[in-house]
């Protein structure tokens, strides 16, 4: 998958990130603010960051 999706908390506002999954990164952007570039987590990453989160 190489296509960005707008996070399903997202307001009305705008005010959200958008997520891209590539079979070697997961890529995070601020959806107001594209042309800033993303963050890249390696798999791994990604997985503990979610795991994290779920605590």
């Amino acid at each position: 998958m190489d296509e960005w999706r707008k996070s399903t908390y997202s307001n009305c506002e705008g005010n959200c990130v958008e997520v891209r999954e590539t079979p070697r990164a997961t890529d995070v952007r601020d959806t107001q603010h594209r042309e800033a570039g993303h963050l890249s987590f390696t798999p791994g990453e990604w997985s503990a960051l979610l795991r994290s989160l779920i605590r």
